[in-house]
């Protein structure tokens, strides 16, 4: 430790039975200091990272399940040749708008969610970096979802495909509000995803627990690292890709029009920049969830820590150079396809190296087979197909011939379902006897792997062989000669498979709420220091903040171990630490509950809604978020960080011994 932080204090004999009166009523000081609002304040000001990211949980798992209906409308159009349920407008609308739920409304959100809610509880931090700015990304990304559905429900629902391509999506191909309201959407959705990115950024690098150097980060917490930094980069390109198509529509600019000097190619540029990492952005935090379940259920350190952290890294890297092998079928000089299909091909090589890394642990441990390892065994079988599928379609003759069928459509499926989806079942499985204090059901759960496994190879394994033989994609209907309706058929009884698996879950969760077994703090036996706190953790996470003593931090805790104290318990403070050692730096008061966020993102809402309009809306919206703003930053009073040299002490744990024994800082 420096010298500015040292400072020695004197012995001090304490009773057990003292003790104990002095925890508890520590306890109930910060349970009233980090109590949540009450009612409509609750709903709109509180700023708890947990509250926040169940909302964000759930309100992503409400999008899924109307993708999921939107998924099993398109199965049945397609279930048999010449069929009529839809037409193709609503189909088209269904197809667009499921696509971009999946995508947009789903998959990213809830990644993120995930982190925000385990990332703090993993390092030891009571809350997130920017509690109030982690308010605003949850709000704007609600109003997004319900601009979507609104102009769905309204028969106004984007029409040109989730991926939006110009001309089809410029003035002269799509008059009307649909594509506008794609457009905006993304600005929305984006927005919330860069505020997550930057609240586990914060938090990972400046409020660790000490110990916690950055080699003994959690993979999780590495995966949500890795996977922030990607959306920083990332997201701005389709931010700026559908601001430029939005302008091209409403205020006759021609980024997209080549008689105007424009570039149509360029969109595709822009929207596959983001759209190939966005992959690995919804992939990276799927290794984090199976790192954590195959260290539990094997009951052993993962082999290989650094590999797998290397791995992780690079598959950030590579990533950002592969998305140029969406474009094959467009005019790309073939040296470029060249260096695309290469990169295609070496970004296999990090995940290959988890995978092995996750065999041989799985391998050397003590398997205890529950759902949530059930669930990783899935992926390891879903999402190897899709890898070899994907690097079938690195290569530029074959993509030539297969890039516009239902080839590409099963590939997507099996990387993104199988290496998001499957994992995300058993990180539900997994953590949320954390989240609610109830054990889910082991039978349930099964069955509810069980229905999934089937149902999803029974949908998507099929469009394999349907693809090869020429069934094109984003079609609503097909002759009965193509012979392609039997396939079509099983398809379709597998969606409604694969559903009844997703209902059996819903059930389950609903059933452990009222009469699941009482979790407990660990019921897994895991290592990471979001099972050393009650299920569900309080409002303020730890009564003491824990000082790590390995990477395993539950499992190479001493029966000793220290604790650091003196954080206040009438003021929500938590610790801020260096970023490569997790050194205490200063106490800091995090901001309380505001009702400031939401005004923002309303008047963020009402900038970018009105804007589909007329351009004043911009105006209007630049002197509300103006007005909101000065609010938020100067209202509340200021919360000012203590020097360091004021940091509380490590000491011993409080109980057992019978002595309070502080060490030097």
């Amino acid at each position: 430790m420096s010298d500015g932080l040292t400072r020695k204090t004197e012995v001090t004999q304490i009773s057990d039975d003292e003790l104990a009166a002095q925890m508890e009523r520590e306890r109930d000081e910060l349970e009233r200091t980090w109590a949540h609002e009450k009612g409509w304040r609750r709903l709109l000001m509180e700023t708890d990272h947990k509250l926040i990211a169940k909302r964000y949980i759930v309100t992503a798992f409400v999008f899924f399940l109307f993708g999921g209906i939107e998924a099993a409308l398109m199965r049945i159009q397609l279930s048999r040749p010449d069929n009529h349920f839809l037409g193709p407008d609503k189909y088209n609308q269904i197809f667009t708008v499921h696509g971009t739920t999946m995508m947009f409304l789903f998959a990213v959100p809830i990644m993120t969610a995930l982190g925000i809610y385990l990332v703090p509880l993993m390092i030891g931090a009571r809350d997130v970096a920017y509690p109030r700015l982690n308010l605003y990304g949850y709000w704007v990304y609600l109003i997004g979802g319900l601009l979507l559905y609104t102009g769905f429900l309204l028969n106004t629902g984007p029409d040109a495909g989730w991926f939006a391509y110009v001309p089809l999506s410029g003035p002269a191909f799509s008059p009307g509000k649909r594509v506008d309201i794609w457009a905006q959407m993304i600005t929305f959705t984006e927005i919330s995803g860069l505020v997550g990115a930057i609240v586990i950024i914060g938090t990972v690098f400046k409020m660790r627990a000490p110990g916690m150097t950055l080699n003994r980060l959690p993979l999780f917490v590495w995966a949500q690292l890795v996977t922030s930094f990607m959306i920083i980069f990332a997201m701005p390109a389709v931010m700026l890709a559908s601001s430029f198509l939005a302008s091209d529509r409403l205020i006759d600019t021609h980024f997209f029009n080549p008689a105007e000097g424009g570039d149509a190619i360029l969109y595709q540029h822009l929207f596959w920049f983001f759209g190939h990492p966005e992959v690995y952005i919804i992939f990276i935090p799927a290794l984090g969830f199976i790192s954590s379940i195959i260290a539990a259920f094997a009951r052993t350190k993962i082999f290989g820590y650094t590999a797998m952290v290397l791995s992780l890294i690079a598959t950030g890297f590579i990533g950002f150079g592969l998305w140029v092998h969406h474009m094959f079928a467009t005019p790309i000089p073939q040296m470029g396809q060249s260096f695309f299909t290469a990169a295609s091909m070496i970004i296999s090589i990090p995940t290959g190296v988890q995978i092995f890394c996750w065999i041989a642990t799985l391998w050397t441990g003590k398997l205890n087979i529950k759902t949530p390892l059930l669930f990783v065994f899935g992926f390891f079988a879903i999402f190897i197909i899709g890898g070899l599928s994907g690097v079938m379609l690195a290569s530029v003759p074959l993509d030539l011939q297969i890039h516009d069928t239902f080839f590409v459509v099963a590939h997507l499926h099996y990387v993104l379902i199988g290496g998001a989806v499957f994992p995300l079942f058993g990180a539900f499985h997994y953590w949320i006897p954390k989240w609610t204090g109830r054990m889910l059901s082991e039978r349930l759960g099964r069955l509810t792997f069980a229905l999934m496994f089937i149902g999803f190879n029974m949908v998507f394994y099929p469009l394999h062989q349907l693809g090869l033989s020429g069934m094109p994609r984003r079609v609503y209907t097909y002759l009965p000669e193509s012979g392609w309706g039997p396939l079509n058929l099983l398809a379709s009884i597998g969606a409604f498979i694969l559903a009844a698996g997703v209902l059996v879950f819903i059930i389950d969760f609903l059933w452990a709420l009222r009469a699941g077994a009482i979790a407990g703090d660990n019921p897994w036996a895991a290592d990471t220091l979001e099972w050393s706190v009650s299920s569900p953790p309080p409002p303020y996470g730890f009564h003491n903040v824990p000082v790590v003593q390995g990477r395993y931090a539950l499992w190479e805790r001493t029966p000793d171990a220290p604790v650091v104290r003196g954080l206040s318990t009438t003021k929500r403070e938590t610790l801020v630490t260096s970023v490569l050692d997790a050194e205490p730096e200063l106490r800091f008061e995090i901001p309380g509950p505001s009702i400031w966020p939401f005004m923002v993102a309303l008047a963020t809402g009402v900038t970018f809604i009105a804007g589909i309009f007329t351009p004043w809306a911009f105006l209007v919206g630049a002197i509300l978020s103006g007005a909101a703003l000065t609010s938020w930053f100067f209202a509340d009073p200021n919360y000012e960080n203590r020097p360091a040299r004021e940091h509380p002490e490590r000491t011993r744990p409080v109980s057992p011994p019978p002595e309070l024994q502080p060490k030097e800082v």
